[in-house]
């Protein structure tokens, strides 16, 4: 509910803070006074267009500041959470009006939109008045009237729900079919170069290992002739080698009998067996270089399309494989887009006849709701004074082609002051004063479900006195024991059944 009003700088009010409390809250004052600039102030905060005339001559800027405790309103506080605005119990909602023309809006101190300073302001109040704020005169209010009256909360929500995964997947099935002619050139290409990456069946680390053997095969001579010359200098040259030369030496030593010469002896005899493990190992390597052109020629070949194949894709060689991979499973989620165009077409008709057969229950407790609605508030209006007056509600079929997320059909309040006349859209027959009448008739008929905390009536009472002043008035108060309501008013039989009083 509306807590706190600071308002600064705004026409008349140099600056003014209200306390508003629970129950009904009656602002008298005479004519000319102010009264109405609160309410102008609070409409403005809830999302009403910015006038810098509205700002004090004398000053460069307006602000005003309204505070709403929402700790039990759940439909607010899912907006505030929703989207992460600080304080889930508390809404406060700051305007700030320039003398330049320009506007800025607040939500729990973050800069915002008109527009979701307007949805959120739709949560918290609605006001009920002779001027342009009137929220009355929106069919979307009548819509959210009409359904909260008949509690069509479930199908309500089925219906929303089902609307947008049927716009998710239409988008889509759209997005799919406006790209099939693409996406058949790009597959026609994927394939294309997955055939040729196949056929060169490039395997992991398969370049290096060619690259070394390009090497080993184009320098096998030169490493032919220095083993064998290795070879000659260790075990061929008759007694002039490196193994014969050690084992002579150890043969000289071995028959002196000293304790100095012993290690020495050791360190020949091994290193006479490393030079004949050496020269084995050398010998089998040695046969491992064979000089082979052909396989050369082979290798060189082979690397040579690897190479071309990788500069064509714009890759390293090693990164073939991969690029191999990654190309089937391309190829693969185009062919799947196939199937998927099929598999929404199916989904979608499935959706819309779900839609329809929800659509079409949610239109028969609309008209169901709306029969008792317009007998209850008719004769509300009855009891107001309006004794000729006919309250009526029409639903009014949308094109049948497309789905809409709030139902089939819009919804508009219809009124007749005078029984010799028809019923017309309430914005185009009523006075300020009527309105206000059958404003308050609406929202006591549908006080106990409606979801909006707070109400805001702006001279309700005009053109009204007697014994009808005195029914306004116990209505308002019977109202304030179930909601929020802030009531303008010349009239002291509505002033006296306040809970609380606001003199201007």
């Amino acid at each position: 509910m509306l807590r706190n009003l600071n308002i600064q700088n705004f026409t008349l009010v140099r600056e003014l803070d209200i306390e508003i409390n629970d129950g009904m809250s009656v602002v008298t004052g005479e004519t000319g006074a102010g009264k109405s600039i609160m309410l102008d102030a609070l409409a403005l905060t809830l999302g009403s267009r910015a006038d810098a005339s509205l700002i004090s001559i004398d000053s460069d800027r307006a602000e005003i500041i309204a505070t709403f405790d929402i700790s039990g309103n759940k439909s607010a506080r899912q907006w505030i959470s929703e989207r992460e605005l600080q304080d889930e119990d508390t809404c406060i909602l700051r305007r700030v009006l320039i003398r330049d023309g320009r506007s800025r809006a607040f939500i729990n101190g973050s800069p915002s939109t008109l527009s979701d300073m307007s949805q959120i302001g739709s949560l918290l109040a609605d006001i009920y008045s002779q001027h342009e704020h009137q929220s009355l005169l929106s069919l979307e209010t009548h819509k959210r009237l009409l359904d909260e009256y008949g509690v069509h909360t479930d199908l309500t929500s089925e219906i929303s729900e089902l609307c947008r995964e049927f716009k998710d997947k239409e988008s889509r099935l759209q997005q799919l079919i406006s790209t099939s002619g693409e996406e058949s050139s790009k597959l026609q290409l994927l394939e294309y170069q997955l055939e040729e990456l196949k056929a060169i069946g490039v395997t992991a680390g398969e370049t290096k290992g060619l690259e070394a053997e390009q090497k080993r095969l184009s320098n096998a001579e030169d490493i032919r002739f220095r083993c064998n010359q290795a070879l000659k200098l260790c075990r061929d040259n008759d007694t002039n080698n490196v193994n014969a030369m050690l084992v002579h030496a150890i043969d000289h030593l071995a028959i002196i009998d000293d304790e100095n010469l012993t290690n020495v002896v050791e360190l020949l005899r091994s290193s006479q067996i490393q030079v004949e493990e050496a020269i084995h190992d050398l010998q089998s390597a040695l046969d491992k270089f064979i000089v082979d052109p052909e396989k050369l020629t082979e290798v060189e070949t082979r690397l040579s399309s690897i190479y071309d194949i990788a500069r064509k894709h714009h890759v390293e060689t090693d990164q073939l494989p991969e690029l191999t991979k990654r190309i089937t499973k391309e190829i693969d989620t185009l062919k799947n887009a196939s199937a998927e165009v099929v598999t929404l077409q199916v989904d979608l008709e499935k959706l819309r006849k779900k839609y329809l057969a929800t659509a079409k229950q949610l239109t028969n407790k609309r008209r169901s709701t709306a029969k008792k609605l317009q007998s209850a508030v008719t004769n509300k209006l009855w009891e107001l004074g309006m004794s000729e007056a006919d309250f009526g509600v029409q639903l009014k079929p949308k094109t049948p082609e497309s789905l809409y997320a709030n139902g089939a059909e819009d919804v508009e309040f219809l009124v007749s002051t005078n029984n010799k006349q028809p019923n017309r859209p309430l914005a185009k027959i009523a006075s300020g004063g009527e309105l206000s009448r059958i404003s308050l008739a609406i929202q006591v008929v549908t006080a106990d479900t409606s979801q909006v905390p707070t109400l805001v009536f702006d001279e309700v009472d005009v053109g009204i006195g007697g014994a009808i002043a005195e029914v306004v008035g116990s209505l308002l108060k019977n109202l304030g024991t179930k909601t929020q309501i802030v009531c303008v008013t010349h009239l002291p039989q509505v002033a006296a059944q306040g809970h609380h009083h606001l003199q201007v």
